[in-house]
């Protein structure tokens, strides 16, 4: 993001909101990673444990 960019972000919708969409755009991919890997874990648990964990996808789609 151009530093032009962020300032027209600021002086349209203001500090906190210009603040906040930068640090989304920022972490998305973590948010990511950190989302893949604990499905990965609850297929894991799940496995060794010989137990079915519902997921939100399964959740949606029942």
């Amino acid at each position: 993001m151009e530093l032009n960019e962020l300032v027209n972000l600021i002086g349209n919708v203001g500090f906190p909101v210009a603040v906040s969409a930068y640090l989304l755009i920022r972490l998305e991919k973590q948010i990511t990673t950190l989302t893949s890997s604990i499905n990965k874990l609850n297929t894991i648990i799940s496995t060794k444990l010989g137990v079915v964990i519902q997921t939100e996808k399964d959740n949606i789609s029942a």
